[in-house]
């Protein structure tokens, strides 16, 4: 078996089929805020909640889902603390998104102590 094949292989296996009572784990393109205008029209025309760990933006969208973003400062740290922070984050909007209902921009902005934060799902 050359290298292709074994790839091949490890692909077709790692796919997982789940049943239709499985709740979607996954965060697809069209549930994230991709361009610079749309996080725009949420910071001018959206509301503010500040927290301890963040600050969100939201705004209604009008859409059957919700679509999420974030911004990192450089403030924040490293680039090995500011993306340690971006994976938590996209972690905890893939597993939880359809807990929030659907409608909204948001945009998130962590503060300094979401580094150092407990992570546990």
């Amino acid at each position: 078996m050359d290298g292709r094949s074994l790839r091949n292989a490890a692909k077709k296996d790692a796919t997982v089929s789940r049943g239709s009572d499985s709740p979607r784990l996954d965060f697809p393109r069209a549930c994230r805020l991709l361009r610079r205008i749309e996080y725009d029209a949420v910071y001018q025309g959206g509301r503010r909640r500040a927290g301890r760990e963040f600050t969100v933006f939201l705004r209604p969208n009008g859409l059957d889902r919700s679509r999420f973003g974030w911004s990192i400062k450089k403030a924040l740290g490293s680039a090995v603390r500011r993306n340690r922070i971006r994976r938590r984050l996209r972690e905890i909007v893939r597993l939880h998104r359809e807990e929030i209902a659907p409608g909204w921009d948001i945009v998130i902005h962590p503060r300094s102590s979401a580094a150092t934060a407990e992570f546990s799902l």
